[in-house]
């Protein structure tokens, strides 16, 4: 009997198998991924006007961000007026139960915020709501 087949054959025997460990591994990154709560954002920090009535809107997927100076703002991306409508559409078409919520600044003109409202209703959103400060 070779004295190194005996060596080779007790290092295979002594080996651990990683493959069920490796399993457990994939099995937790998918769990994490899909369990995972993605938050959208619009793109911009907005100063918000304070409300009186101001309630929490629990079921908002599209968020629309509107700037002092004039800019839209979707998933942070700038968004000309001419495009809006298609991109709410498009939005609206992954989720459509979601709902619009408008983060207007509160030096933003009136003008930008019927042209996001109205870009809204067109695209087929019911459910628009207008974001504010709660007054304590």
């Amino acid at each position: 009997m070779d004295p190194f087949s005996a060596a080779q054959q007790a290092e295979d025997d002594s080996a651990i198998d990683l493959t069920p460990m490796l399993d457990v591994v994939f099995i937790m990154l998918i769990f994490f991924i899909v369990t995972a709560s993605f938050i959208k954002e619009a793109g911009i920090e907005v100063t918000r006007p304070e409300a009186e009535t101001a309630y929490k809107q629990d079921k908002a997927n599209i968020f629309i961000a509107l700037s002092p100076t004039g800019e839209i703002w979707i998933d942070r991306k700038n968004v000309p007026p001419g495009q809006l409508k298609a991109t709410i559409t498009k939005l609206k078409a992954e989720n459509p139960q979601g709902a619009v919520i408008i983060q207007a600044d509160k030096d933003s003109r009136s003008k930008q915020l019927m042209q996001v409202m109205d870009a809204a209703r067109d695209a087929g959103v019911t459910d628009i709501a207008v974001a504010t400060e709660a007054q304590e």
